[in-house]
């Protein structure tokens, strides 16, 4: 008898720590056994929901923010992604965009079954394509690559109703506890928090898929 797990996923497609996250739990998924269905839902979160349409120089954010050079910071996430066999340069990145309309087309899109394949595709854009994903083409594009009619998916992360609905949910994860992303609840049941090691995720699946 096939066992069906939900996880919801709470991440920001512009969070370093989440593209790691979210490649550590695509593994620990990975090697699950097939009579184990995963049904994945990604919620909103925002990084910085102050962060202006035009974004910021990220770059200089983190200089000013903590008082070094970016590199530093940027060594340890860069070592972790290498280990996945993701190419990362957080250097090549200056810019962090408003996530908005990004997370307003992934949420529009849990119907079409595919939320995490596109958060996925947009966050390989910002981070190893380097492209401005608050921009309408860029988002568009990707949008069309996932089953999007091109001129549906521009009004829909274009809507401003949909954009209040979208930061609404974001600003309310934020007042649930939800403190900083990746964070991951499975089964309604059990959360983790933060890019965990492979072991943690492989053992967290292991228990909640033995309770089903």
């Amino acid at each position: 008898m096939t066992k069906l797990l939900k996880i919801d996923v709470f991440t920001d497609v512009v969070c370093p720590w989440c593209l790691i996250g979210s490649a550590r739990l695509d593994q620990a998924i990975s090697r699950l056994p097939d009579d184990v269905d995963i049904e994945l839902e990604h919620h909103p979160y925002f990084l910085d929901p102050n962060t202006p349409p035009e974004g910021v120089n990220v770059h200089e954010m983190l200089r000013e923010k903590y008082g070094r050079e970016p590199e530093e910071m940027y060594a340890r996430v860069e070592g972790e992604a290498t280990k996945l066999g993701i190419s990362l340069n957080l250097s090549k990145q200056d810019r962090r965009y408003s996530t908005n309309k990004a997370h307003t087309l992934i949420r529009l899109s849990k119907p079409n079954g595919n939320q995490h394949e596109l958060a996925k595709a947009i966050t390989d854009a910002h981070f190893l394509e380097y492209k401005s994903i608050n921009d309408d083409n860029v988002l568009s594009d990707i949008a069309v690559e996932h089953g999007w009619d091109r001129g549906d998916a521009l009004d829909a992360f274009n809507d401003e109703h949909e954009l209040e609905v979208t930061a609404q949910l974001a600003k309310s994860a934020a007042e649930q506890g939800i403190r900083g992303v990746p964070f991951f609840v499975f089964g309604g049941k059990y959360a983790l928090s933060g890019a965990q090691p492979d072991e943690v995720f492989a053992q967290a699946l292991d228990k909640i898929i033995s309770e089903l």
